[in-house]
Formats: C-alpha cells, sequence, structure tokens
C-alpha cells in the first residue's frame, strides 16, 4: 500500500517537473520518499528536480541514497549522471577553492560509469538511442572540461599571465552566480529568472576568456596555440583520439580495436542498437588522413593530457 501511495505521488511530481513547477515537484517526491523509501527512481527524479533548483547538496544525496539502494554495482546510469552534472556545476557555482581546484575528475568518472551502463545495459533496462546520444555528448564534454583544466594548469605553473587573468575572471563569474544563487533561495529570484542570469553570466565570461585567448595567441603563437582535439577524431567508445576508423552501414565511425571488442559483448552499433557485425565495418579513409594529419601536427606529444 505505502509503494503504491509513493508511486502516485511520484507521478504528481513527475506531471509537476514537466510543467515547470520545480518546488512543488520537490514537494511532491519528498512526500513520495516519507510514503516509501525503497524505490531508487524516487530518488533521481528528486535529484533531477533539485539540479534546476541548484540545490547541489540534495542532488549528491539522493544520487547516492538512490544507487546506495540498487547497489554500486547495480546499473542505475541516471543516478550516476546526474552525480556529474553536479560536478559540473560545482565549477561554476561552489566556493573559490573548489572553483580553482575544478571537479572534472570527478564528473568524468561519474559520466563513464553512467555511460557505461548505457552502452551495455541490463536485459531489463529502457534505453534509448536518445539516452546513448545524451551520455556520450556528456562524457566528451567532461572529458574537454578536464583536458581545459590541465592545460590551464600547465600554464599557472609557467606563471603565465593569460592563466591569471582567467582565474580573475573566473572568481567574477563566481560572485556574481554565488548572488544569484542566493536570491533564488531567498524567493527574490523565481527558478526560470535565476536560470537565465546564470545562462547570462556564464555566456559573457566565456565570451571575456575567448578573446583573452585570442589576444594572447596573437601576441605568443608559440606558447599559446590552442591544444585541442576535434570532435571528429574521437572514438566514441573510448573518447580517446582515433588512429584507424572504420565506418559502419549508418555512418558511424569507431577505432577498429575499440569496436571489435564491443562487439564480442554486444552484435550491435553503439550508438543506435541496430544488429551490427564485424563484416558489417569498412575503413574510413576519409576521416583516417584526418586522423594522421591530427597527430602529425604534433598531439602525440602532449595527448597525454587528454587521456
Amino acid at each position: 500500500m505505502a509503494s503504491y501511495q509513493a508511486d502516485q505521488l511520484k507521478e504528481q511530481g513527475n506531471a509537476a517537473f514537466r510543467n515547470g513547477e520545480y518546488l512543488e515537484a520537490e514537494a511532491l517526491y519528498t512526500q513520495a520518499v516519507q510514503k516509501y523509501s525503497r524505490n531508487p527512481l524516487i530518488f533521481t527524479n528528486r535529484a533531477n528536480v533539485r539540479i534546476r533548483l541548484m540545490d547541489w547538496n540534495g542532488v549528491v544525496n539522493d544520487c547516492s541514497k538512490s544507487i546506495e539502494i540498487t547497489g554500486a554495482n547495480a546499473h542505475n546510469h541516471k543516478a550516476w549522471y546526474f552525480l556529474g552534472k553536479h560536478a559540473v556545476a560545482k565549477t561554476l557555482l561552489t566556493s573559490n577553492r573548489q572553483l580553482g581546484l575544478h571537479h572534472p575528475n570527478e564528473a568524468l568518472t561519474s559520466a563513464l560509469t553512467a555511460y557505461d551502463q548505457v552502452l551495455h545495459p541490463q536485459p531489463t533496462a529502457k534505453i534509448s538511442p536518445k539516452d546513448l546520444e545524451t551520455f556520450s555528448a556528456f562524457v566528451l564534454k567532461c572529458k574537454k572540461a578536464k583536458f581545459a583544466a590541465r592545460d590551464l594548469e600547465r600554464l599557472r605553473r609557467q606563471g603565465d599571465l593569460r592563466a591569471e587573468l582567467e582565474s580573475l575572471l573566473e572568481t567574477q563569474r563566481q560572485r556574481d552566480l554565488d548572488e544569484v544563487t542566493t536570491q533564488l533561495g531567498r524567493s527574490q529570484l523565481g527558478n526560470i529568472e535565476a536560470s537565465e542570469r546564470s545562462h547570462e553570466i556564464t555566456t559573457t565570461l566565456d565570451d571575456k576568456i575567448t578573446s583573452l585567448r585570442t589576444v594572447f595567441g596573437a601576441a605568443d603563437p608559440a606558447k599559446h596555440e590552442a591544444r585541442e582535439v576535434p570532435d571528429y577524431v574521437i572514438d566514441m567508445i573510448t573518447f580517446e583520439p582515433m588512429h584507424d576508423p572504420v565506418m559502419t552501414k549508418n555512418g558511424h565511425s569507431y577505432e577498429r580495436a575499440t569496436i571489435y571488442e564491443h562487439l564480442k559483448r554486444s552484435p550491435t552499433d553503439p550508438l543506435t542498437r541496430d544488429p551490427l557485425t564485424i563484416k558489417d565495418l569498412r575503413p574510413n579513409f576519409g576521416l583516417r588522413a584526418a586522423c594522421e594529419a591530427f597527430w602529425d601536427s604534433g598531439a602525440s606529444e602532449w595527448i597525454a593530457d587528454w587521456s
């Protein structure tokens, strides 16, 4: 009886969430937990709404509880995904000390755990190609954040002026975002307005950093040349740059060794779930030439920072 009542409250919370009524949704999920606290989905749903409310401690607590219920080794990709989103958000919305440290490693670990569970789901799991697309894009975002943090730290160690100026801009962004969070907590801003202001603050600072890097790059190209890993050279199974890409009949390309290993576990395209065998794979000569150009550009000298 209690679990049924909790399910009813969860559905009401889902409806409120879809309508953008986040505080109401959170309250309904909390009531559901009070009725029955062994359903992991209630906790992941509440974590999702708490992301919208920027209640990061609540996100961690709910995800951790959901994982505790299912077991750390069980498939619970949404909880791991929301933990990863929390870690990314902390880069923008926590203390200056944490901002300086960043949280890309934490985010990437959670994102990879979620992606692995989506890539190799349990038979009863409901996974759609959209889930795979969303999770793979998120892993790549975390991977890039980790790489960017390492690159900035490299410049800081060199006593680079650009890194110092970027740190000052990040500190200012932190103050502005903290103010938005404070106003939201005091109900001086609504959820939508707070989200819009946070987006504007982040976008404005990103534009300033881009301009700053352009100026320094023009002044000293050798020292400030961008170290980038283009999306097209990345294998979407391992998220590492490719050497020998092969293409599926649906046009997706993967590193030969990694897709072969995947097909030993599941005879499907990782991103579409369509049937796939080794015989369906073809060398992607155009992409291979692009990968070779990437490696020939000197990437091997710094690519360890990507891994």
